[in-house]
């Protein structure tokens, strides 16, 4: 008996040094991959698998918006393609930051290349542009229970900072357990300083992100809506959730809306992948969670939403742990084990 899946799509972050040689190991000899190397060098950037067969990796060089997007999203839509239809029956599909142009592509609103146009479009120009940058905090114990009073305050600490003569500060991401805060320089180190260190690497600066999902993407959003046409977009074959929590549905959804979302709301506004997981758990009640690769940095996450909406009566990570060692509720496919599951 098949089992529903939803599938989510990792965003930038995930292609890091020991993802190197993802798509050569996992996605050898792909048609769709040489159309990527074709499309990259008529824009006279890197082929894909370039970057992705170098003799090593390098953070300036693979961290880059216009190389690691091209980069994740491949390695995330190769992975979605290869999932065993026989096994599961995927019931929708979602995505965190950049894992929604992913995501988009996955059900259907995209085709394959209009996906990586898109991608490919908004990486260049947010590393063109680089307006602003990232650091994430937690507000959640060890055990995955949230500190009381933490996430309150840490905002109260946000807007504060904000409101300070040329400082910018704001929440770009809630991310599970975590926020995911974008500003300015000032505003990032105000709020460096203004924190305790937590296990011996937060507040953490994410090397070579911008200030994604606030007001200060805005000439971004603009050039995007300049680059990119609607007619990219079509109707989406399976559920859509956005960084809302909005369902976007087959044969139901308003095109000029979804576009308007994708190049507007989605870059300019917070990206709320607490909710998208939230409504995924509660509407779509999948079987299992399926996280496409690179990278295994989003399980927890994803566990931490899920925890947080309190499915399948999950208190804490203990639970969490003690539910997914009987049974495969959250699959990653970054990890071997996990992945042989999937495919």
């Amino acid at each position: 008996m098949k089992q529903t899946a939803v599938i989510i799509a990792p965003g930038r972050g995930t292609y890091n040094k020991t993802e190197l040689g993802y798509l050569a190991k996992h996605h050898p000899n792909s048609p769709a991959l040489a159309k990527f190397d074709a499309y990259r060098t008529a824009q006279g950037q890197t082929p894909v698998s370039e970057l992705d067969s170098a003799a090593r990796f390098v953070g300036p060089t693979h961290t880059r918006g216009d190389n690691a997007s091209p980069l994740i999203y491949a390695c995330s839509l190769f992975d979605f393609a290869a999932i065993n239809r026989e096994r599961f029956d995927i019931v929708g599909v979602t995505g965190n930051s950049m894992g929604w142009y992913t995501a988009l592509a996955c059900a259907g609103a995209l085709d394959a290349m209009s996906g990586l146009r898109v991608v490919n479009t908004m990486g260049r120009l947010m590393q063109e542009q680089m307006l602003g940058g990232q650091l994430i905090y937690p507000f959640v114990d060890d055990n995955w229970h949230e500190v009381a009073g933490q996430r309150t305050a840490l905002m109260s600490k946000v807007t504060e900072i904000n409101a300070r003569a040329d400082h910018t500060l704001g929440l770009s991401i809630d991310l599970g357990g975590m926020l995911v805060l974008a500003g300015n320089e000032a505003g990032l180190s105000a709020f460096e300083t203004s924190v305790p260190p937590l296990q011996g690497r937060y507040p953490m600066r994410l090397p070579n992100h911008a200030g994604f999902h606030t007001h200060l993407q805005i000439p971004v959003s603009k050039l995007g809506f300049e680059s990119l046409p609607k007619d990219l977009f079509q109707q989406p074959e399976v559920p859509l959730i956005d960084g809302r929590g909005f369902i976007w549905n087959p044969k139901a959804t308003d095109i000029n809306r979804l576009y308007d979302y994708t190049l507007g709301h989605q870059v300019t506004e917070t990206y709320d992948y607490t909710a998208a997981i939230r409504t995924a758990a509660r509407e779509l009640m999948p079987d299992v969670f399926i996280v496409l690769g690179p990278g295994t940095t989003l399980g927890g996450a994803t566990a931490q939403s899920l925890i947080l909406s309190n499915w399948q009566g999950w208190a804490s990570k203990p639970d969490f742990q003690k539910a997914v060692a009987k049974q495969p509720k959250l699959l990653a496919m970054g990890m071997e084990e996990q992945r042989a599951y999937c495919v």
